[in-house]
């Protein structure tokens, strides 16, 4: 199988669907599988691309801005016919639906099938530039591009959705259920693991002894029901809980705005000198070994929550909100750590039964563990995702 993929940008710095893709993409290189990847903007992964692609290309952009694109956009279509070549075999992937529309036209002028991950629900909000919608240029702007996935989509011959809520939420908005097929998100579990020494760990991070530490990992950003968790948090202090709280992310198009506000609530709550903001973590793996409990706080309709896959499978528990996929993840004895979405009160409570399992139940982080072995393991998505392509090579062929 030779398998072209559209990656906005090869980083694993922007979140969870760019590693998704890139562990996909080199499990399915390793079992001797083609790839070839088209980007447009340079990130920290391409260099690890380059090892295992037959062709490695950068394009301007996926999709038109107008008027002043079009001809950029046609001489890409023309570049990459011109230097990837195509078997019956080949497939093109699409990472994100909002890049269907050059995709589809990569697609038809190479006479392959399209296939699009769906990492995100539909309709999710589109920003362009660092700003929202702020005037009636930019609204029929967006208006422009939104036409262009929602055209793209109908190129589409077969879709790839992280979680079983996430094909739902696609099935509402008019797509065939056949066409959407469920991999959950997998991680490499031999990056994410249990601390070998947690006393030591957590010297090397200044935690006090005898101090809970609660751990959030992701992007700064309003849907993510941060300030739930800031709140949350006051209540446990208010309580008398020895606790910590590390918020490990940053805002979404560096826009600074939203992480202050958060700072000024810790100020306002009295509790700056116990929240700490670490801006972007490069190794998360030690984030999760020192924290006693980690919490996905979101109020969207959170397609998986990688971050809870991460995290259980170094040991640590999570509380997250019951949306979206997450109860897809947290299943089993593991539901006790879901909470209504908002509600800090409830996020407190679940916390405060949770947060001390090292002296209540000192092998829960070993089964929660043992939960990802079993359930969301690399092989596990890459032997998903693969079934899915040859599939659809196979029918598109026939």
């Amino acid at each position: 199988m030779h398998l072209i993929v559209l990656e906005l940008e090869p980083t694993s710095c922007r979140g969870g669907q760019e590693i998704v893709l890139f562990d996909i993409c080199r499990g399915l290189a390793q079992r001797g599988h083609i790839i070839s990847l088209v980007y447009t903007k340079e990130g920290n992964l391409l260099e690890q691309y380059q090892k295992f692609c037959s062709h490695v290309i950068k394009v301007n952009l996926f999709t038109i801005y107008p008027p002043k694109s079009n001809f950029r956009f046609l001489a890409d279509i023309f570049k990459i016919n011109r230097k990837i070549p195509v078997t019956k075999n080949s497939i093109l992937l699409s990472n994100q639906y909002q890049d269907t529309f050059f995709a589809r036209a990569l697609a038809l002028s190479k006479n392959i099938p399209l296939v699009c991950y769906l990492h995100l629900p539909p309709s999710h909000r589109i920003l362009i530039g660092n700003t929202a919608i702020k005037s009636v240029k930019q609204f029929f702007r967006e208006s422009y591009i939104r036409w262009q996935w929602q055209t793209g989509l109908k190129g589409v011959k077969q879709f790839i959705a992280v979680s079983n809520r996430t094909k739902r939420d696609w099935v509402k908005n008019g797509y065939p259920a056949d066409r959407i097929a469920v991999v959950h998100n997998g991680i490499n579990l031999e990056i994410y693991t249990s601390p070998i020494n947690f006393v030591l760990r957590r010297k090397e991070w200044n935690i006090l002894e005898n101090t809970r530490v609660i751990s959030y990992v992701g992007r700064l950003d309003p849907e993510k029901g941060l300030e739930t968790l800031i709140k949350a948090f006051f209540i446990l202090l208010k309580n008398g809980s020895k606790t910590q709280l590390l918020i490990a992310g940053k805002p979404l198009n560096e826009d600074e705005k939203y992480q202050k506000s958060l700072e000024q609530l810790t100020i306002d709550l009295g509790i700056e000198n116990y929240v700490s903001f670490l801006g972007h973590i490069s190794n998360t793996t030690s984030l999760y070994q020192v924290s006693d409990v980690t919490v996905l706080p979101s109020l969207w309709s959170e397609p998986f929550g990688r971050v809870i896959v991460e995290s259980m499978a170094c040991g640590t528990p999570v509380v997250a909100s019951c949306i979206g996929g997450i109860p897809e993840i947290l299943t089993g004895e593991f539901q006790k750590g879901l909470f209504e979405p908002g509600n800090e009160r409830d996020l407190s409570d679940t916390l405060n039964q949770i947060i001390n399992w090292r002296e209540n139940d000192s092998e829960l982080g070993k089964r929660c563990r043992e939960h990802m072995l079993k359930k969301f393991s690399l092989d596990k998505m890459i032997d998903g995702v693969e079934k899915v392509l040859e599939r659809r090579f196979s029918s598109a062929r026939n």
